[in-house]
């Protein structure tokens, strides 16, 4: 084969090549691309987006569940203003209360401009549902309710509610093996009182019961109680008197 014909066939088969990824890449939408992560996530105006919405329930729990359970949630803002998380609630009716890193009672958790925080697990602020009755696998719809406010905490706007289907999850006792190992209320352990001991009760002191022998006064003989037995005339254990 000819030197210009080997040019000619190498480029034909590039050209081939070209062509069939073109229309690969046709093909691929950016939507076909895109990952979706398995946890829930929504969206508030241009601002604000949740990602990460699970309930997570104690160590063991499975099945339907009804009890204490955390609501584990990653809240970015990329307003101008600080946005306060007013409200959570799982279900039917299953209100959260909000406590900081520390254990301590808010009121709301704000969500600082340009910011984002973290709600659920170690070091950060907690919603704890009281009561939620959740399938431990399955989704519960869980409502959001967020307030923006300005530099003096004054509200800007109305009040803006956002609701998911989160995934419910129960927490895992496998440390460092699984992304909920913490995350889920602790649950404590209960106790039963210990049974009340008896008081001891005041006893007059022990009287000789039938058949006792009431030692004698000096210089007297023992008599025998009833009952008692005798020897020859004399009672058991008293000594005979010699004549």
């Amino acid at each position: 084969m000819s030197r210009s014909l080997r040019r000619g066939s190498i480029a034909a088969i590039a050209a081939i090549a070209i062509a069939s990824l073109s229309s690969c890449a046709a093909g691929n939408t950016p939507d076909t691309l895109q990952i979706k992560p398995d946890n829930a996530a929504a969206t508030i105006g241009t601002s604000l987006r949740l990602n990460n919405i699970v309930i997570v329930t104690p160590v063991k729990s499975a099945g339907d569940y009804t009890g204490p359970a955390n609501v584990v949630v990653n809240i970015s803002n990329t307003g101008s203003n600080t946005v306060q998380l007013k409200s959570v609630t799982v279900g039917n009716g299953g209100t959260a209360a909000f406590t900081d890193a520390a254990g301590a009672p808010l009121a709301s958790v704000p969500v600082p401009a340009g910011g984002a925080v973290a709600i659920g697990g170690q070091g950060n602020p907690a919603a704890t549902v009281a009561s939620a009755s959740v399938k431990i696998g399955g989704f519960a719809k869980t409502t959001f309710t967020l307030q923006e406010v300005d530099k003096d905490n004054n509200a800007v706007g109305a009040p803006q509610t956002v609701t998911a289907d989160a995934g419910v999850s129960s927490d895992s006792d496998v440390k460092n093996k699984d992304i909920y190992n913490g995350y889920g209320p602790t649950v404590a352990p209960s106790t039963t009182a210990p049974a009340k001991a008896a008081s001891p009760s005041a006893s007059a002191p022990a009287t000789p019961g039938a058949g006792a022998t009431t030692p004698a006064a000096p210089g007297t003989t023992a008599t025998p109680g009833a009952g008692a037995t005798t020897v020859a005339g004399t009672p058991v254990g008293t000594t005979p008197t010699a004549h």
